[in-house]
């Protein structure tokens, strides 16, 4: 099968391509690149081939391409010694290898060489098809990533702020909208919800940003510690003092003061604050004269300040002073739209930190990921995902690097290295397997409710539980 007749096939249905993707085929084999060309073709895919690695190389250097799939055994190089020299020429774009030489050593090599997943030979098609699909899914969804940055940091600067869901844009552009005002701010939301980060934004969309921000956890410290450290103190005014010091109303003098976790305050340093607010004056602790500063308040408070008011725990008049401007952050539960960015975000982050190969999930851990409720929020998944990066072998973090808390997982699959004669399909099969054999007994062997929860059709999951032998149990009566 000619290129041209891949494409002509197609001609009137180019914008199905830009939907489902190109793949570049890289494979000596005429019959293997026609399989996969008419494989590809019919569900949509733009599809190019090249018989060697040097035209394979030729034609990533012409276009640019959604996916490859890479031969192991080619004429004039290996495709292992070809996956490096194409990530250093294409960073990001996903590599599939396929081979009839499969066995869990080379699929270790070719993994922690940067492919994003391996396929023996003969394939099954509906999983290959999976494969494909969820490769350029995550490529495409990087894309949208850095495409959603750039154009945001083009509006305003908001660094390490990952988001395309509505309530984020909402925010995004109220954020926009009172950065450049005097007015202060008050951040409400649960905690993990990234209420320091978007302070930071709006100081650094303010005619402030070449001035100080300067963070203070106010529920951190006892109430004289935390009166010291925002007024500060002259030398002599408790036992301890003996020099005098600067306050961070001071530091952050023509700048941002980012009081977090407000509503912990004690009723006396409320009434401080407030002075402040209202006069732009204080006095240090023991001082007499008073200072004039000019700096603008941004409070975080993750508790209902209203309630906190009708208890007697904070006071009204600054709850008002406070609330002039009130963005509220959405938990993640909320905005799983994100998921899959913050995700990717995350993984590029720590895999940069910890100096390896950027880390990329698969989908089986992705489903997990949407379906968990995230009580710690976005601060949460980093730390889960911080996790992955540190535990994983080779670029795919699997389900398995995270908690069972997310997973609900309580079966134990068997270990790859009990298993080091099975070729990594079977291994994949044996995983398969298990997997929709522990979500079928969560679900009383129930085919529909198990559908459901995998977010699959019930078709798609009867033919996997027919492909894998599996014995469907009859469901207990009560």
């Amino acid at each position: 099968m000619s290129e041209t007749a891949v494409i002509t096939r197609r001609s009137s249905d180019e914008p199905l391509f830009a939907r489902m993707g190109s793949v570049l085929i890289i494979d000596d084999e005429a019959a293997i690149r026609e399989s996969l060309e008419t494989l590809l073709d019919i569900e949509g895919y733009e599809v190019h081939s090249a018989e060697t690695a040097e035209d394979g190389l030729s034609r990533l250097g012409e276009r640019s391409y959604d996916l490859v799939l890479l031969d192991l055994a080619l004429p004039d190089r290996s495709g292992m010694d070809l996956l490096p020299e194409i990530a250093a020429e294409h960073p990001g774009l996903p590599v599939i290898m396929i081979t009839a030489y499969g066995t869990v050593e080379n699929a270790v090599v070719a993994m922690q060489s940067g492919a994003v997943n391996f396929v023996q030979k003969p394939w099954d098609n509906e999983k290959l098809l999976a494969d494909v699909r969820a490769a350029i899914g995550r490529r495409k969804a990087e894309e949208e990533n850095v495409q959603l940055k750039r154009a945001l940091k083009e509006r305003y600067n908001f660094e390490n702020i990952v988001g395309k869901s509505e309530p984020m844009l909402k925010i995004f552009d109220l954020v926009a909208q009172v950065a450049p005002s005097r007015s202060t701010i008050l951040l409400q939301g649960e905690s993990g919800t990234g209420k320091e980060l978007i302070a930071k934004a709006l100081h650094l969309n303010s005619p402030r940003k070449d001035r100080p921000f300067v963070p203070v956890n106010t529920g951190s410290m006892p109430p004289d510690l935390l009166e010291s450290t925002l007024f500060g103190h002259v030398k002599g005014a408790f036992t301890s003092a003996i020099t005098s010091k600067k306050g961070l109303f001071e530091v952050a003098d023509k700048g941002t003061l980012f009081l977090d976790e407000i509503g912990t305050m004690s009723m006396d340093t409320q009434s401080k604050i407030l002075r402040v607010l209202q006069d732009r004056k204080f006095m240090h602790l023991g001082g007499v004269h008073e200072l004039q500063v000019d700096v603008r308040i941004i409070a975080a408070t993750n508790v209902n300040l209203q309630q906190q008011v009708k208890e007697g725990k904070f006071r009204e008049d600054l709850f008002y002073r406070l609330n002039v401007i009130t963005i509220d952050l959405p938990p993640l539960r909320q905005r799983k739209e994100d998921i899959p960015l913050l995700v990717d975000f995350f993984l590029q982050k720590y895999s940069k930190e910890n100096d390896q190969p950027t880390r990329r999930i698969t989908p089986e851990a992705m489903r997990p990921l949407l379906m968990y409720s995230w009580p710690g929020n976005v601060r949460e998944l980093e730390n889960v995902m911080e996790r992955a990066v540190v535990l994983s072998l080779n670029t795919a973090v699997g389900a398995d690097l995270l908690p069972d808390s997310i997973t609900g997982r309580t079966a134990q699959f068997p270990a790859i290295e009990s298993r080091a004669d099975a070729s990594l399909f079977d291994i994949m099969e044996d995983c398969e397997r298990h997997i929709i054999i522990d979500m079928l007994e969560k679900c009383g062997w129930n085919q529909t409710d198990a559908a459901e929860r995998f977010r699959v059709p019930l078709s798609t999951l009867n033919q996997k539980i027919k492909r894998l032998n599996i014995e469907i149990k009859k469901k207990i009566r009560e």
